[in-house]
């Protein structure tokens, strides 16, 4: 393996205008996942559906991510990284001008999945860009700039977005449309990547990769709906009573370890591979990936939660949800761009442990100060605590991948990099919405059933099926008094299941909270194989 080289300080160091035009790209893509959650009440109005469905959004475009990259790595090598680059910013283009119009909730979630696959075909190219333009320790500076146009882009987006979607959500993706005719327009000044004909592709491996992938997102994403063992009644199928959400994750393991066992043998026979097996083969690069997967997946599941929450929980405004989350923004932004600084003093391995005790103490103290008001400032402790393993964490595993790999496997860093965020992203919000429905719906049911305020005869009677505990959701207390007097219940009843509901709304997010602690206690075993470089190797060592 080999890293970047120092640039000595008398070195001359390139224009970081093609940097700005990569970040653009980055940020480009970063907007419209932050953007969705923003948007949550908006499009729940727009298409009068529940608000999971955003969460579902959310997944497409992972799944178009995450599915496709590998192949989009591939034919950026081949065509040359600048028009790939390029023709990808035109998908995104195109995807968001459907968010713009679409009239129904498909037509919103096949622009984001559209957009997903956009994206997989520029993610790979901006490392392949940034090895283009930079080298040395500009080249290691831009890496950073990188990550922090990923965060700077989620702190615009709840500012910008919390603004106009208070006018009318489309308006955001609307301004993406002009962003994405920017960046073309300033493409021109990078310099072009010779085409590669001599790549193949492998076909076998695309569709063993983007099967693998596609099996369990969509598994992780249907736990809540189909049941996590046992199959619901909304399960579409069932195998001797087990819900098809479980098995479908295990057949795509499966396949994804048939695709590294493929991979493997194309190798031996000398022939190229979808993913270059150097950037996965040693222990070291399997912990980076895990620990990056593991704080991609909590920071989407409280992107998504707390959001969640705010809109559709208290019914408040878009706005409101952009001041509750700015602090954790903030903080993720400043902090990816100062741990650059840190790299010469502490080895990856002590950052990394250190970050992820953050992001354990941070959801443990959330899980205990949680209340109604978000703006408390236990609450904004709690969120910036957080933030600041998280901002440190994304951009210092990056660096690792990158660093550790030569210069022609830029293009699989950018593709490993992208399956694992946008995997983490899918599984981590369609995880966090199963757990926080299926907690929510067991308490509700439990102190429904058992409360001496509602008859003896309730889980049988008329009642029951007007309320129809089996798809109890997200919904706020004035909706819900709205629905319950449509029903036979009394105005006790009515005043006592709001209660109960509110109850189990808070419990639930607590009890979200102590899960994503327990998920970055266990990370910190992969940091273990981290590596301890001495102090200046990260960004020195060649």
């Amino acid at each position: 393996m080999s890293v970047t080289a120092p640039l000595d300080d008398n070195d001359a160091r390139d224009s970081w205008l093609p940097m700005l035009v990569i970040a653009m790209g980055q940020m480009l893509m970063s907007f419209n996942v932050a953007a969705l959650p923003v948007s949550m009440s908006g499009m729940v109005a727009s298409f009068d559906t529940q608000p999971t469905t955003v969460g579902t959004a959310i997944v497409l475009y992972s799944l178009g991510v995450s599915g496709f990259i590998l192949l989009g790595a591939k034919l950026s090598q081949r065509f040359g990284a600048k028009l790939f680059f390029q023709i990808a910013v035109g998908m995104l283009a195109v995807a968001m001008l459907l968010m713009v119009v679409s009239p129904t909730t498909q037509i919103m979630l096949a622009a984001q999945a559209l957009a997903g696959m956009g994206a997989a075909g520029l993610v790979p190219t901006l490392v392949v860009l940034i090895a283009n333009h930079y080298r040395g320790k500009q080249q290691a500076e831009a890496v950073g700039w990188l990550g922090s146009a990923r965060a700077i882009a989620g702190v615009l987006a709840f500012v910008i977005v919390g603004f106009v979607a208070m006018i009318n959500w489309r308006l955001a993706f609307a301004l993406l449309i002009v962003h994405s005719v920017a960046i073309l327009v300033l493409s021109r000044k990078l310099k072009d990547s010779a085409p590669n004909l001599k790549v193949k592709i492998d076909v076998v491996g695309v569709i063993l990769a983007a099967t693998a992938i596609i099996f369990i997102t969509f598994g992780f994403n249907n736990v809540r709906n189909w049941g996590l063992l046992l199959a619901r009644p909304a399960a579409p199928t069932d195998l001797l009573g087990v819900s098809p959400a479980p098995i479908l994750i295990i057949v795509g393991i499966v396949i994804g370890t048939a695709f590294f066992v493929w991979t493997h043998r194309r190798v031996a026979r000398a022939q190229t591979p979808l993913l270059a097996l150097q950037v996965v083969d040693s222990p070291r690069e399997w912990a980076t990936v895990i620990a990056l997967f593991a704080i991609v997946g909590v920071e989407a599941a409280i992107n998504f939660s707390v959001p969640l929450y705010i809109q559709i929980v208290q019914g408040r405004s878009s706005m409101a949800t952009s001041i509750a989350m700015m602090p954790f923004m903030l903080t993720v932004f400043f902090t990816a761009i100062l741990i650059v600084r840190l790299y010469n003093r502490f080895s990856p391995r002590t950052i990394a442990r250190l970050a992820f005790g953050l992001v354990v103490v941070g959801t443990i103290w959330l899980a205990f100060v949680a209340k109604n008001d978000w703006s408390v400032l236990p609450v904004i402790v709690g969120l910036v605590t957080v933030g600041l393993g998280q901002g440190a964490l994304v951009t210092l595993l990056f660096n690792v991948l990158v660093t550790a790999a030569p210069k022609e496997l830029a293009g699989d860093v950018g593709s490993l990099r992208g399956v694992t965020q946008n995997l983490a992203a899918a599984v981590g919000t369609a995880l966090m919405g199963a757990l926080l429905v299926g907690v929510l719906g067991s308490l509700v049911h439990a102190k429904l059933t058992d409360n001496p305020k509602f008859p003896s005869e309730f889980k049988q009677g008329e009642l029951a099926a007007e309320l129809n505990l089996d798809s109890v959701n997200f919904i706020s207390n004035e909706n819900l008094k709205v629905r319950l007097e449509s029903t036979s219940a009394s105005l006790e009843q009515v005043e006592e299941a709001v209660r109960i509901n509110a109850e189990s709304r808070l419990r639930a997010l607590k009890t979200g909270f102590l899960v994503l602690s327990g998920i970055a206690l266990l990370a910190l075993v992969p940091c273990s194989w981290l590596p301890a470089y001495r102090p200046g190797d990260l960004n020195s060592t060649n």
